[in-house]
C-alpha cells in the first residue's frame, strides 16, 4: 500500500524543515522539493497534500518565483505558508501589494473558528509578524476568516475549491501561538481531502532543539 505522502515546495523560506517536522510530528510522510521542481516528478509521487513555504520575495514582482498555475488543477490539497500564501491569492487573482503599515512582532489575530483552519485555536491569537506585503483584497470566491488590526485579510477560504489561505501575507516568517494544534487540524483536513492553505507553520515558542 502506497503510504500518504505530504510534498513541502521551498520558495526559500526559512522554515522549510521546521515545517516538515510539524506535519510529521502528526504522523504524516513528508519530503521537500525546490519549487524549481518539474511538475512532473511531484505529479507522480501522487501527494496527498503540498505545501508552498515562505520566502522573502514579493509575490507580485515579475522576477520572484513562482508556479506553474497547472498544480491548482490537480485536486491535491494545497496548504500555502507566508510567501507561498501570498503567491497563491496573487495567482488566483487577488490583490498582494506593499502593506501600508508592516507588522513585526507579536500581533493580535482575530479569528473564525467556524473555519476549519482555527477549529482548535481561540478566537483571538497572538502571532509573530515579520512582513512588508499583505494580501489586501482576497481572490474570487474566498471568505475572509481572519484579520489583524493592518490587515483585512489574515485568513480566507474558498470551500468549494477546497483552497484556505491563513494569515497569508508574510515575505519571511509567521509563528503562531498555538501552531502546533493548528497544524494537527490542518492534517486532518487534508487527510480528508480538503485543500488547505494556510500559514500557521511556526510555533511562537522557542524550538529547544534549534
Amino acid at each position: 500500500m502506497q503510504q500518504e505522502t505530504v510534498i513541502v515546495l521551498d520558495f526559500g523560506g526559512q522554515y522549510n524543515q521546521l515545517i516538515a517536522r510539524r506535519v510529521r510530528e502528526c504522523n504524516v510522510y513528508c519530503e521537500i522539493y525546490s519549487y524549481r521542481t518539474d511538475l512532473a516528478k511531484i505529479k507522480a509521487k501522487n501527494p496527498k497534500g503540498i505545501i508552498f513555504t515562505g520566502g522573502p520575495n514579493s509575490a507580485y514582482l515579475p522576477d520572484s518565483p513562482t508556479i506553474d498555475p497547472e498544480i491548482y488543477t490537480w485536486g491535491v490539497p494545497i496548504l500555502g505558508i507566508c510567501y507561498g500564501s501570498q503567491l497563491m491569492m496573487h495567482m488566483l487573482g487577488g490583490k498582494v501589494c506593499k502593506a501600508p503599515e508592516r507588522e513585526y512582532g507579536k500581533t493580535l489575530v482575530d479569528l473564525d473558528t467556524a473555519s476549519p483552519l482555527f477549529d482548535t485555536l481561540p478566537a483571538q491569537n497572538v502571532c509573530w509578524m515579520s512582513h512588508n506585503d499583505y494580501i489586501e483584497q482576497a481572490a474570487p470566491g474566498f471568505e475572509i476568516v481572519a484579520h489583524t488590526p493592518n490587515c483585512p485579510v489574515a485568513a480566507a477560504q474558498d470551500k468549494p475549491r477546497g483552497l484556505y489561505c491563513s494569515i497569508g501575507r508574510c515575505t519571511d516568517c509567521v509563528m503562531v501561538v498555538d501552531g502546533v494544534p493548528n497544524v494537527r487540524t490542518c492534517m486532518t483536513a487534508l487527510k480528508e481531502g480538503m485543500k488547505v492553505q494556510t500559514q500557521y507553520g511556526v510555533s511562537a515558542k522557542k524550538e529547544e532543539d534549534e
